[in-house]
């Protein structure tokens, strides 16, 4: 379409806009657009950018927190204070729609954005992690897609020069068209060293920095805000092309412009290219721009306006800079060989005017476009869905308990759920800058020093989709929960958390239903655990064009923050005779276990037992005894069962057990029910005393177990179950196995 066409209904649907707000566009600019502005608005009104049907119920969650630098919304990422002048940028976000239909540049530069919206605030990032949702891996799309994610990150960070050190990999067949990659990264700033996404300042100039622009990810945010159909590979140009070694360039070069003391304002370049970045800065700094398109570096000839705007070209950078001190800004991307070149300057009119070769292609308010200013927002209908009231009727005692344990045990240890994820650990360089505290002492959580200083933050992404999918208010305060239990047990204190909310259409209301309450559970968890919401990504339409969406999938990305690296706590059994203790209550539960799931192949059963304010003591009891040198190992129970979490214990240092299940309950429920709020620790027998008496104190349930044993045989109330050189060996090599490699 010509750009001076003008536009009307039909093109605004094929925008992805809704005809009320074609309607509302033609309002607010006093006429009808052309299509670079219809463009302009279809983006930036998208889900993906706008959070239209979602910030609603976002604005109910917690914010505010003692350590808090930055509230959620102010910045590119969350902003949390460690103390001693150090603070921790970090963030979550999704890649799913790309990484469906391209998933190594999917995942890629995934991994490159997020780590772009961590330096862009002026912090060094320190350790990513990422968490991936894939379908039934019998598929050999479901082995395609896995590897190509894989390698998809691995490449990109690896090369980036920044640690993977965690993350989570969970497969069901609700992902098997709509896989979920999730990246997150935390960086360290010290005080004074931040910068803001803002613009002001008349006359100051508009520079673009980093790479050329292409055509690759037009209309990418827009991509991102429909379903996946049988027709979205038509739709491979809104994929990005990541370029790691570029990326590393341009984290050196803008880390040491913002030190020149030149920088007002900087922002990267993710959803929506250069028209996020614009409208967004401008609108926070209450300026406006005019850019010269005709001026920006492009890569491909004849690009038109609206693809020079919306490309989503990666590893580039908007930057205001203060007028005067260009050289400053010119010298330090000259120094890195990158692109920098001004195509623009700030103005008082709050409008974002467009030109090309002296021609206004499009003038738009820059308020308008953005969220919290003229950007719609809507309260969508939602509706409990029928599937719920079913899973409330499941009874335990419909459930045959299996004559042969051990062969429920066995089944669970090679689920590819729960055994080893090493065929994609080996895959990622966690070694890269020597702060990594447990690449080889096993912990719930990741541990990462903070160079300098005597802190290391422990970091975690969490989340259960099934739990979601069965109860999503309940499930949603479980993931917080167990991303809170894995920080505790790891030694650290958690501090605040990122979401990333993957979730169906939202025009459903069923699945409205689960967002809705998704956001209602985490408030409640992160009221509790004292852990404020800095920020996140939603990322709805994770649905097929047959209807099926996938789980509910709310992941919890969590900072704690450890003081003393002498606290620093692993989850592995040390030395033989050392007791086994469970700390927190058993129950007669295996609802929407993974034993419940995949071994009886029932579906319709509740989230799995948790009270908040027991789960809330048992953490702070853990504190306790990480503090006074009382355990020797903690590790949560949580995907298997208790079963499971002996034997990862067990597993590092070649150890065995033996333990005693308690009549109380059902032997399958006490063995691979997932009741929350339990953890698993082992104590020296010196330290037996200390232990009860510190127990003693609190309120909360503990079981002796048993003890480890030398020789690695297994045994649960006397009955051999393996040994753990054997089982170790089927655990770490299942994904091996099935991916043929």
């Amino acid at each position: 379409m010509d750009n001076q066409q003008l536009t009307t209904v039909q093109t605004a649907k094929d925008l992805g806009l809704l005809p009320d707000e074609f309607e509302r566009i033609n309002q607010i600019l006093g006429r009808v657009p052309n299509f670079t502005e219809l463009s302009i608005f279809s983006v930036m009104w998208s889900e993906h950018c706008s959070y239209k049907n979602s910030i609603t119920w976002l604005k109910t969650l917690p914010k505010d927190g003692p350590r808090m630098l930055a509230k959620a919304g102010e910045e590119n990422a969350g902003l949390v204070d460690l103390g001693d002048g150090v603070g921790c940028a970090f963030k979550i976000e999704s890649h799913n729609h790309p990484s469906a239909l391209e998933p190594y540049q999917g995942a890629a530069t995934g991994v490159g954005g997020i780590n772009r919206d961590i330096f862009t605030m002026g912090a060094r990032p320190i350790a990513q992690l990422n968490s991936l949702r894939f379908g039934d891996l019998k598929l050999d799309k479901t082995k395609w897609l896995v590897k190509g994610v894989v390698k998809g990150i691995s490449h990109y960070g690896n090369a980036f020069g920044i640690p993977t050190v965690g993350g989570e990999l969970f497969f069901d067949d609700c992902y098997n068209v709509n896989p979920l990659v999730n990246a997150f990264s935390a960086g360290i700033v010290k005080a004074g060293e931040t910068v803001s996404a803002t613009s002001y300042g008349v006359g100051n100039p508009v520079y673009i920095v980093g790479s050329a622009t292409g055509k690759d990810g037009i209309h990418g945010a827009a991509f991102a805000s429909k379903d996946i159909t049988e027709d979205s590979v038509n739709d491979l140009p809104a994929v990005q092309v990541g370029d790691p070694f570029q990326e590393k360039l341009l984290l050196e070069a803008t880390l040491e412009v913002i030190k020149t003391g030149a920088v007002v304002g900087m922002q990267d370049m993710g959803a929506a290219g250069i028209i996020c970045s614009n409208s967004e800065m401008s609108a926070k700094g209450e300026h406006g721009m005019r850019i010269d398109l005709d001026k920006v570096p492009t890569r491909q000839e004849n690009m038109k306006p609206f693809e020079i705007l919306l490309s989503e070209s990666q590893e580039r950078m908007l930057i205001v800079a203060e007028k005067g001190k260009e050289a400053l800004i010119q010298a330090v991307f000259d120094k890195w060989d990158l692109n920098c070149v001004q195509i623009g300057e700030v103005t008082d009119t709050k409008r974002l005017e467009y030109y090309m070769n002296g021609e206004l292609v499009a003038d738009v308010p820059a308020d308008d476009l953005v969220l919290g200013g003229g950007a719609p927002v809507y309260q969508r209908e939602y509706r409990e869905p029928a599937y719920y009231a079913e899973n409330q009727k499941f009874d335990i005692n419909n459930v045959p308990e299996p004559a042969d344990l051990k062969e429920v045990a066995e089944h669970l240890i090679s689920h590819p759920n729960i055994a080893s994820k090493r065929w994609v650990t080996d895959q990622y360089d966690s070694m890269i800058g020597t702060s990594t505290m447990t690449t080889n002492r096993p912990s719930d959580a990741a541990v990462v020093a903070v160079k300098d200083t005597d802190k290391a933050i422990v970091i975690t992404v969490d989340c259960n989709s099934r739990y979601v999918y069965a109860d999503p208010q309940k499930g949603c305060a479980i993931a917080v929960a167990e991303a809170a239990r894995n920080i505790t047990c790891s030694g650290g204190e958690p501090v605040a958390i990122t979401n990333c909310l993957n979730f169906g259409n939202p025009y459903i209301p069923e699945v409205y239903w689960q967002f809705v309450s998704a956001i209602k559970g985490m408030s409640e968890a992160c009221t509790k655990f004292e852990t404020p919401v800095t920020g996140g990504n939603v990322s709805f339409y994770n649905q097929s064009s047959d209807g099926g969406s996938v789980f509910p999938t709310p992941t919890i990305g969590m900072l704690g923050v450890m003081d003393n690296l002498d606290n620093l706590m692993t989850l592995d059994f040390k030395s033989p005779g050392d007791l086994i203790y469970l700390v927190g209550e058993s129950q007669n539960d295996i609802a929407s276990s993974q034993y419940l799931a995949s071994y009886h192949k029932i579906l319709a059963a509740p989230a799995p037992y948790f009270d908040i304010d027991k789960e809330y003591a048992t953490h702070q009891v853990i504190k306790q005894l990480i503090q006074h040198k009382v355990i020797q190992s903690a590790h949560d129970v949580a995907d298997g069962g208790l079963y499971v979490a002996l034997v990862e214990a067990a597993m590092p240092n070649g150890l065995g057990f033996e333990v005693n299940t308690d009549d109380n309950f059902r032997k399958d429920a006490f063995l691979f029910g997932e009741a929350q709020g339990r953890i698993v620790v082992s104590v020296a027998p010196e330290d037996q005393e200390r232990f009860v008496e510190l127990m003693a104190t609190s309120e909360t349930e503990f079981t002796l177990l048993g003890n480890t044993t030398e020789l690695g045989d297994l045994h649960v109330d006397e009955e051999r179950y393996g040994n753990i050189v054997d089982l170790k060996l089927v655990y770490d090599n299942v994904l091996h196995v099935i991916l043929g490699e």
